[in-house]
């Protein structure tokens, strides 16, 4: 099983901790929920996963890859993609091309192939291309494929978003507020898709402020203050714990 596992992970910038030994599993097959208030820090374990911050100490692992030391390219190899809190998009590229990002290392033709729109270069790219369509039917926004991806709603660049993580065809799917911003329908929608993924067996770790919406679509929460770990376990038991409640309303 292609379990992500975080053992004793701790950062500190200075003399500031942003996580402290913290242990955290994210098996497949499941929404697994990371939440916390404003400051808690889920942000800093998104980008410790994925390379993008080294680590103080502790040690994390994506099944049998060791991925403590990796660098954010050597993570996305591993099959581990992300969105981000603040899109980022390329604005003035459709809404297909952004997502046919995505699929970049997975293509196999030669640069020369591609520049000279040899048979190997003209097949993968439809077959790619094929591939993103079917992405945006799954998102509902096939209607939308030649659209200036910067023209979209806020709702919709973060479907967008979404869409070219997948294109990555990872394992592990790292959330990072997908849902910031969104009316109860459309995170609804975004919910259900989220529980398709998981029943497909992709390993799927949602990071959260919207407190209802983790705990209506995952089954198992770990709850962040100031960098520690402060409960963890299913939904039921994580609102109503005392810890969890002085956290988000105040003791």
């Amino acid at each position: 099983m292609t379990t992500l596992v975080l053992d004793d992970v701790t950062k500190r910038f200075g003399g500031v901790v942003a996580a402290e030994a913290l242990r955290l599993e994210v098996p497949p097959g499941r929404i697994t929920g990371l939440i916390g208030p404003n400051g808690a820090g889920k942000t800093t374990v998104v980008n410790l996963i994925t390379g993008m911050l080294p680590l103080t100490s502790g040690a994390i692992r994506f099944g049998e890859q060791e991925l403590t030391h990796a660098a954010a390219h050597e993570v996305g190899r591993a099959g581990v993609a992300r969105t981000f809190q603040n899109i980022r998009l390329l604005p003035e590229a459709s809404v297909l091309a952004n997502v046919m990002i995505g699929f970049h290392r997975h293509e196999r033709a030669s640069l020369a192939a591609s520049v000279l729109g040899l048979p190997e270069a003209r097949h993968e790219t439809r077959a790619l291309r094929e591939e993103a369509m079917a992405l945006l039917e799954r998102f509902g926004m096939q209607r939308y494929a030649e659209h200036p991806a910067g023209a979209l709603s806020y709702g919709h660049q973060r479907r967008v978003e979404m869409m070219r993580a997948l294109a990555t065809r990872p394992k592990l799917l790292l959330l990072d507020e997908p849902v910031a911003g969104m009316n109860d329908v459309e995170a609804g929608e975004l919910g259900t898709l989220f529980r398709s993924l998981a029943a497909e067996g992709m390993a799927v770790l949602l990071i959260e402020h919207n407190v209802r919406f983790v705990t209506s679509i995952c089954a198992y929460v770990y709850v962040l203050d100031g960098g520690r770990l402060i409960a963890e376990g299913p939904p039921n038991k994580i609102v109503a714990d005392p810890a969890v409640i002085a956290a988000y309303l105040g003791a």
